[in-house]
């Protein structure tokens, strides 16, 4: 399974911190997975999320291994 970090308003929508994720293949089969375990709120904010997989930013097409660190990033202001 992969292991999903979520942050700031992702944490928030999702309402954990973290989850254990499988059924995706995909970086945009794992938000699609995401939105049926975690609902509307989290499917809103996953729309401006930046997706990086095992340390490397990934689009919807980027492969998802069993074993990957997927981490959820809202965008951040501020400095």
């Amino acid at each position: 399974m992969a292991r999903v970090r979520f942050f700031a308003a992702a944490a928030e929508a999702a309402g954990v911190d973290e989850a254990a994720v499988s059924g995706a293949a995909t970086v945009g089969e794992l938000r699609a997975r995401l939105a049926e375990l975690f609902g509307d709120d989290l499917d809103r904010v996953l729309r401006r999320c930046s997706i990086v997989v095992d340390r490397v930013r990934a689009d919807d097409d980027a492969a998802v291994g069993p074993e990957a660190l997927v981490d959820v990033l809202p965008p951040f202001a501020g400095g």
